[in-house]
């Protein structure tokens, strides 16, 4: 998660540094306009996934799925002989599109499940 230098003062504030402390680090550059740009966030540019002990499944995660943003079964059979079920949320979407990686379990079959990764590298 990426924190504003408005999020990193007020941190500082609840952990006892005081308004004098904050005060003498606001001068440094960010959101007041001076000094340097806070770095962009991280956004999602192509979903990519990989799947744990993978005999065969296979996912597919489209940049259009991300920007749509809606929750989402996949069956990710492919070449395997029993198919399995991944659940990606809408939060889930909406954290993939800020550049997150997921870790999903898969649903049981053929007497196991699979950890499905996704991320979403910038």
């Amino acid at each position: 998660m990426t924190m504003t230098r408005k999020e990193f003062l007020r941190t500082l504030v609840g952990a006892g540094m005081g308004a004098a402390g904050v005060a003498a680090i606001a001068g440094c550059g960010g959101d007041d306009g001076g000094g340097t740009p806070d770095a962009a966030p991280l956004t999602c540019a192509s979903p990519a996934a990989t799947i744990s002990a993978n005999h065969g499944h296979t996912i597919t995660v489209s940049m259009a799925d991300v920007t749509a943003g809606a929750a989402k079964t996949y069956n990710i059979m492919g070449t395997s002989i029993h198919d399995h079920t991944v659940m990606v949320t809408a939060a889930q979407f909406a954290e993939l599109k800020n550049g997150g990686t997921l870790n999903i379990t898969s649903g049981s079959g053929g007497g196991h499940t699979h950890t499905v990764t996704v991320m979403c590298p910038s």
